[in-house]
């Protein structure tokens, strides 16, 4: 009985020490931004590798806005000072048209110009409320007067 029990334990090890060095895997690859569309101020940016957990994706945003600013010019803001990014995960790439509810590139000749709607994560700015973080697998979060990231509810 004692011998089932520890080959049931090391199996258990095993499988538990495998999801962690995936998800350390996962998280240690470089996030790769393949392409970015820009629509006005709404700009479109399509990634792999993109960080899993909610703070990581704000984490990342963080960092590298300067980045997305220099190398992509956006954000491009209205003239009033709002804007939108969409993360999208790219997944198996461009597409036709075809399939129902792809979001299709307008600035890109056709008919491979399109991807599966699988967004990620997204940054929206007005001015009444700052930047909003919206991670489309969890919540909506802001920076308070404070500087401390809360969660908010958007109705």
């Amino acid at each position: 009985m004692k011998s089932k029990n520890k080959k049931i334990l090391l199996a258990m090890f095993f499988v538990i020490s495998m999801l962690m060095a995936y998800f350390v895997w996962r998280s240690l690859r470089p996030v790769e931004i393949v392409a970015v569309h820009q629509d006005n101020d709404y700009s479109s940016v399509l990634v792999k590798n993109f960080p899993i957990t909610e703070k990581g994706k704000i984490n990342w945003w963080l960092k590298n806005k300067d980045m997305l600013k220099r190398r992509y010019g956006i954000p491009k803001p209205s003239s009033y000072g709002n804007f939108t990014i969409i993360f999208w995960d790219f997944g198996d790439g461009y597409k036709e048209e075809g399939k129902y509810d792809r979001l299709c590139f307008n600035d890109m000749k056709g008919p491979v110009n399109c991807i599966e709607k699988d967004a990620i994560f997204s940054v929206d700015n007005s001015p009444n409320l700052g930047a909003v973080f919206t991670v489309y697998d969890g919540g909506d979060y802001r920076f308070d007067k404070n500087g401390k990231l809360i969660e908010i509810h958007i109705e």
